[in-house]
């Protein structure tokens, strides 16, 4: 008898669930052919799904039917006993309270099913509204990216939040639905940072573009793009923020590590702080080059060490405003920096005896400075005998280092301790020095008068060229190589312009002497007067 009634209940257990899967598939196929048309491939989605849910549901009941009441068998109890007792003892009021939940959490989650897909259809219109507002295109793409992002956080959001209605309907455990809201607060939370970050990058694009459209020199938007390279570092910060905001949305109410959550506004007021050292520094440097080097009626000289003095004022700037960050820091995690500054003189004066190279490069910096050895732009030359000498434009002269960019491109960098001897080119006048080989087919003093007529029209036609080339004579006496030296005065630093142009405008001389005396060697042969 009870292994018949274990038969008839797996029988009605399967026969509910084929009765029920065929309400839906009725049910779904009314939908698409009557109201939903427009949605019919996604009800045929809900109906497999369902068909799915069901029949795993079924499978489970199945199992734990027949688990029972072979347990019961064995032991010798009656199967319908057993649940007569079990249903007694159940309240009717527990039955109609969990079909009304069951009819709630269906309902929801039909609804939430089929009034999705029009809030996204909603964004999508919103998208294509913003993109098409502006009249700009170079922000479309981030403008598409951000409304994706924001259509994946609403429906995945959604979802989330009706998973815990019907937790609460359905009256599980308070621990269950606590955690469930900790997820749902920790992924809005992300997902919110995920959409500022792309609206960022829309502003930025958008700032591009309209920088590009309306930038000049009478408006605000000049600046922007010294501003511009500040974006990663904004992003970074707001995504530490970020980070530190959902840490505490999440560990606040976990109890056991909740008392983190007390410092999170001095994390946050700390990576604020270093962004904003960074924009203080950027706007101070602005200032000082408007202020400084947009100063009409300059000279050349003077403008040349106002570029030299500014980046020292920046470099010295940076370090201040870093350490009164560092000391706004102390105090914001309540640490007296009065003690650590008194003690830092003491350990400064030690660690400076030990430190001579650095005080040495500082030293010689301020002595390069304020001698005027040389400024930025200068071509010089400088390194100690023994080492390799350094060549080339100065870019920047630093607390420590100066900067040399050398004619073939490379950035030396060397310490103003090791400067050794300089030699400058960019003091009153240089000579360009050029030594001309004395060609077959040429007499010397043709030579001399081709090197005359050069360099007297080099000067006519080169604003650089200080004085017309001068011979100092032969630099080498041999009978197969003769080599003639010559010096041209022309304006600091244009030396090497001005060799490389010389010897071009002589190997052209050269080339039409030579042609010239070719034709006057084959006129004679042919018994012609040249003349």
């Amino acid at each position: 008898m009870d292994i018949a009634l274990t038969l008839v209940g797996i029988a009605g257990i399967i026969a509910s669930f084929v009765l029920l899967n065929g309400l839906i598939q009725f049910s779904t196929k009314v939908l698409a052919a009557t109201w939903f048309r427009n949605h019919a491939s996604k009800i045929t989605n809900v109906r497999q799904n369902a068909t799915v849910v069901l029949l795993v549901a079924c499978i489970i009941l199945c199992v734990l039917v027949a688990g029972v009441n072979g347990v019961l068998i064995f032991q010798g109890k009656s199967v319908s006993t057993f649940y007569l007792n079990l249903l007694g003892s159940i309240p009717r009021q527990f039955w109609i309270q969990l079909a009304i939940a069951l009819f709630k959490c269906i309902s929801l989650l039909l609804l939430v099913k089929l009034s999705l897909p029009y809030l996204l259809k909603a964004l999508d219109r919103a998208c294509v509204l913003a993109q098409n507002s502006d009249q700009i295109t170079a922000n479309d793409e981030s403008v598409q990216v951000f409304f994706s992002t924001l259509k994946k956080v609403s429906a995945n959001g959604t979802w989330l939040l009706a998973l815990i209605f019907c937790g609460d309907f359905l009256h599980v455990p308070d621990i269950v639905i606590k955690y469930l809201r900790v997820g749902l607060k920790a992924y809005l939370a992300i997902s919110l940072g995920r959409l500022i970050i792309k609206l960022l990058s829309v502003m930025i694009d958008t700032l591009d573009a309209l920088s590009l459209r309306f930038s000049s020199s009478e408006n605000v938007l000049r600046y922007y793009e010294r501003f511009r390279h500040l974006v990663p570092a904004l992003k970074k910060a707001l995504e530490y923020i970020l980070y530190v905001a959902i840490a505490t949305l999440v560990i606040q109410d976990i109890d056991s590590i909740a008392w983190i959550t007390t410092y999170s506004d001095e994390i946050v007021q700390i990576i604020g702080l270093y962004f904003l050292c960074g924009v203080f520094i950027e706007i101070s440097n602005i200032i000082l080059e408007d202020l400084v080097l947009k100063t009409d009626h300059l000279t050349d000289l003077q403008r040349q060490r106002r570029l030299t003095v500014i980046p020292l004022f920046k470099s010295v700037l940076k370090y201040v405003t870093y350490f009164v960050g560092g000391i706004i820091v102390l105090n914001l995690v309540g640490i007296n920096p009065a003690p650590i500054l008194a003690g830092a003189g003491i350990v400064g004066l030690a660690v400076g005896f030990g430190a001579q190279n650095l005080i040495n490069d500082i030293v010689c910096g301020f002595f390069i400075l304020f001698e005027n050895y040389y400024l930025v732009g200068d071509y010089i030359e400088a390194g100690k005998e023994e080492e390799r000498v350094v060549e080339g434009t100065v870019e920047a002269i630093e607390l420590r280092t100066t900067h040399i960019r050398h004619p073939d491109g490379q950035l030396q960098i060397i310490r103003n301790g090791e400067i050794g001897s300089i030699v400058n080119y960019s003091k009153q006048y240089a000579y360009a020095k050029v030594d001309v080989p004395v060609l077959p087919g040429l007499e010397l003093e043709q030579v001399y008068q081709l090197i005359t007529r050069v360099g007297e029209q080099l000067q006519s036609e080169c604003s650089d060229v200080l004085e017309a080339t001068q011979i100092e004579g032969l630099e080498s006496f041999d009978a197969n190589n003769l080599v003639i030296r010559t010096v041209t005065r022309v304006k600091p630093g244009k030396h090497l312009y001005v060799q490389r142009l010389l010897r071009s405008n002589l190997k052209a001389a050269f080339d039409q002497q030579l042609a010239h005396n070719n034709s006057d060697q084959v006129g004679n042969r042919a018994g012609v007067n040249p003349s």
